[in-house]
């Protein structure tokens, strides 16, 4: 199994239109081979920034993959670049491979 987040800084006051973004946008992960579930997580806010967390469970690294270059990918991205106003930088990549 394979676990792939990206860690989001939030600009202080935009927490809830971060989350409505997420909670209303077509992830277009049903039905692509080996996703098993997503979790949109928060984290601490500090003085500069909300912390969040993208967190989806895979099959395998290479399900995860190959989903990063189909087209459900490209489709559940489009609009990312509307709610730029709403990020400090790009997200982080983080991948795990579960171990047990």
């Amino acid at each position: 199994m394979y676990i792939a987040m990206n860690r989001f800084k939030i600009v202080l006051g935009k927490e809830n239109d971060f989350e409505n973004v997420w909670k209303n946008r077509d992830t277009h992960l049903d039905g692509v081979k080996g996703f098993k579930n997503f979790n949109l997580i928060k984290g601490d806010t500090n003085e500069n920034y909300s912390l969040y967390s993208s967190h989806s469970t895979w099959d395998s690294k290479e399900d995860f993959i190959n989903w990063t270059k189909s087209e459900a990918f490209r489709l559940a991205h489009k609009n990312a670049a509307q709610h730029r106003d709403l990020y400090l930088g790009p997200p982080d990549f983080e991948g795990f491979k579960v171990i047990f």
